[in-house]
């Protein structure tokens, strides 16, 4: 299907759309009469007339960068826009590993997607706002942002460092010597969804004992129904795009 791209709707841009909360975000806004387009490495199964799939490996910023400069960001695609939105979802987990076995390369990798690419998107964002147009970012976040989990360095250490890139925004927006329409109507929201049942928490529990020695904690949330449809977030995720009077910045967690 060719994507309609109905120039006086607003637009999101949603990375990890093939699966869990990316994908559900996807429908929640599709939904609500958004124009969407998501970014993942594997196909999205979304057939909508305002949903176009762009297929990328986020580790790959230099792939990223040139992505939104032909397909985002390029003549009038968020012009006469009433609102727009990023949810940078998207999650690599890195080794499930002792500290003392990581591997940098993969641990370097884990951190492109979990922290650069987020960022980039965000300045992406803007700095292609046009004057006046409310900007809503939500950054995934997690317990792992703010809480050390054994065997999950590589997870806690981007999702730390996403949360703070946010804050650090914020508090740009909310000081001088920001141009007020440069901080006008722009707001972040580094939002944790719980313990959801997504790629993430199969792999987890799905990892030898061997290798993850605390593996019995993900198993413990299956076998305890602790896992939320991604549906339930994402319906908030969608709430807060839509919404209008939050501070520049703000964090909070599913039911909240």
């Amino acid at each position: 299907m060719v994507p309609m791209d109905n120039r006086h709707a607003p637009f999101a841009l949603v990375t990890g759309t093939s699966a869990g909360i990316g994908h559900a975000v996807a429908q929640a806004l599709l939904a609500r009469g958004w124009n969407v387009v998501g970014l993942s490495r594997r196909p999205a199964p979304i057939d909508h007339a305002r949903y176009e799939h762009l297929s990328v490996d986020l580790a790959d910023t230099g792939a990223l960068n040139g992505l939104l400069g032909r397909f985002v960001f390029e003549g009038r695609r968020l012009a006469e826009r009433p609102r727009l939105g990023l949810v940078n979802n998207a999650a690599d987990p890195g080794e499930l590993i002792q500290f003392d076995e990581l591997d940098p390369a993969r641990f370097a990798a884990s951190i492109a997607v979990n922290v650069t690419a987020p960022v980039l998107l965000m300045r992406a964002f803007l700095r292609a706002r046009p004057a006046g147009v409310p900007l809503r970012i939500v950054n995934v976040s997690t317990g792992a942002a703010v809480r050390a989990f054994p065997g999950l360095a590589a997870y806690c250490t981007g999702k730390a460092a996403l949360r703070m890139a946010g804050q650090v925004v914020g508090a740009e927006l909310d000081a001088p010597p920001s141009p007020p329409a440069a901080s006008e109507d722009v707001a972040i929201l580094s939002y944790e969804p719980g313990v959801v049942d997504t790629d993430i928490q199969t792999r987890a529990r799905s990892t030898p004992r061997a290798q993850f020695p605390w593996v019995d904690v993900f198993i413990d949330f299956a076998r305890k129904g602790l896992l939320k449809p991604p549906a339930a977030p994402a319906a908030d995720i969608a709430d807060f795009l839509d919404a209008d009077g939050a501070p520049h910045f703000s964090e909070r967690r599913f039911g909240g």
